[in-house]
C-alpha cells in the first residue's frame, strides 16, 4: 500500500521505521492518517521480515495533534447520528458506528496493542493531543531532548482518547495521570521522564540510533512467537482481575513454546552456540490470542 502521510522502511535488521510524514503541519493527526496507521500495524504485525517497529516523526515534531482546519467535525465524527453504549457492544463494526462514531486514535491504539512485534516510540518533538495519547500503547517511550508532550484535553474541552484511560495509568499511576489530564500542561523531555512516561532523554541526532539499539536488543537471537506471546500476555494478564487467569495463559505459552522454540533455546544454550529460531509471528499456536 502506498500511504499519503506515513514512511514505512523497514532496515536489514527487520526493524520498521514507521514514519509520521506531514511535516509541513507538524505531522498532525488526520482521519486518513488513522486508518493508515491501522494498516500499517497491521501489515507489520503479519510480516514475519519485520521484528520490531520504531515509530517517530518527520521534521520537527512528532505528532502536534488533531489536525484542527478540517471542516466540519474536525475529529471526523458524524454529528447526525445519536449513538448509545448499546450501538458500541452491538454494532461496533456497523460501516456507520465505524465511520462516524468511534474514536480515531482508539482505532490506531487498539491496532498497536494487537500487534505483535515490540513497539518504540522516539518522540523527536511536539507530541500532543492523539500525538501523546498513541504512544502509551507503545511498550517503551524515548525522547528527544526537544520533546513537549501535552495531555490537553481540558483545554478544548474534549476528553481523553485513544484508550490514554487504560494505558496511562498502568504507565504512570492514577495520580499522576489524572494531574496531567487535568492541568494540560505541556510537559518537557524531562518532566516526562521523572513522571514515568519516558525511559530515556537522548540528542536529537543521537534519538532513533538509540530506538534501533533498544529494538535490537529486543529481537536479536530472540524467538518471534516468544516475543510476540510475552507482549500479549503482558498486557492482556496485566489487566485481568485474578492471576488464575494468566496461570491458564502462562500454562499453554509454556507448553506451546517449549515444544517449538524452546528445543532449540535449550539446546544453544547446552552446546554454547547461538539460537536459530524458525518460528514465525504469522503463525502463532493455536490458543492466540485466547
Amino acid at each position: 500500500m502506498t500511504y499519503e502521510t506515513l514512511r514505512y522502511e523497514v532496515d536489514d535488521d527487520g526493524i520498521l521505521t514507521l514514519t509520521l510524514d506531514r511535516p509541513d503541519q507538524m505531522n498532525s493527526f488526520t482521519v486518513t492518517m488513522a486508518h493508515e496507521l491501522v494498516h500499517a500495524f497491521t501489515t507489520a504485525s503479519g510480516d514475519d521480515e519485520v521484528r520490531a517497529v520504531v515509530v517517530t516523526g518527520a521534521g520537527k515534531a512528532f505528532c502536534a495533534g488533531m489536525d484542527l482546519t478540517s471542516e466540519g467535525n474536525v475529529f471526523g465524527l458524524d454529528e447526525s447520528l445519536q449513538p448509545t453504549m448499546q450501538d458500541m457492544y452491538e454494532r461496533l463494526d456497523d460501516p456507520v458506528i465505524y465511520e462516524g462514531v468511534r474514536d480515531t486514535g482508539g482505532l490506531v491504539t487498539l491496532a498497536i496493542f494487537n500487534c505483535t512485534k515490540p513497539v518504540i516510540g522516539a518522540i523527536n518533538g511536539a507530541a500532543v493531543g492523539i500525538g501523546a495519547t498513541m504512544t502509551c500503547a507503545m511498550d517503551i517511550r524515548l525522547a528527544s531532548e526537544k520533546a513537549r508532550i501535552g495531555f490537553v484535553f481540558a483545554k478544548i474541552g474534549i476528553t481523553p482518547e485513544a484508550c490514554s484511560t487504560w494505558f496511562l495509568p498502568r504507565i504512570v499511576g492514577i495520580s499522576q495521570a489524572l494531574e496531567w489530564v487535568y492541568a494540560a500542561d505541556i510537559l518537557t523531555a524531562e518532566e516526562a521522564r521523572e513522571g514515568g512516561l519516558v525511559k530515556t532523554i537522548h540528542p536529537a541526532e543521537e534519538l532513533l540510533e538509540a530506538a534501533y539499539a533498544v529494538a535490537r536488543k529486543f529481537t536479536k537471537n530472540r524467538s518471534p512467537v516468544s516475543t510476540a506471546l510475552t507482549r500479549q500476555m503482558m498486557y492482556r494478564n496485566s489487566a485481568a482481575p485474578h492471576p488464575l487467569k494468566a496461570h491458564r495463559v502462562d500454562s499453554l505459552s509454556m507448553f506451546y513454546t517449549s515444544t517449538a522454540d524452546g528445543k532449540e533455546g535449550v539446546a544453544s544454550f547446552l552446546e554454547k552456540r547461538d539460537p536459530e529460531f524458525e518460528s514465525r509471528a504469522s503463525q502463532m499456536p493455536p490458543f492466540y490470542p485466547w
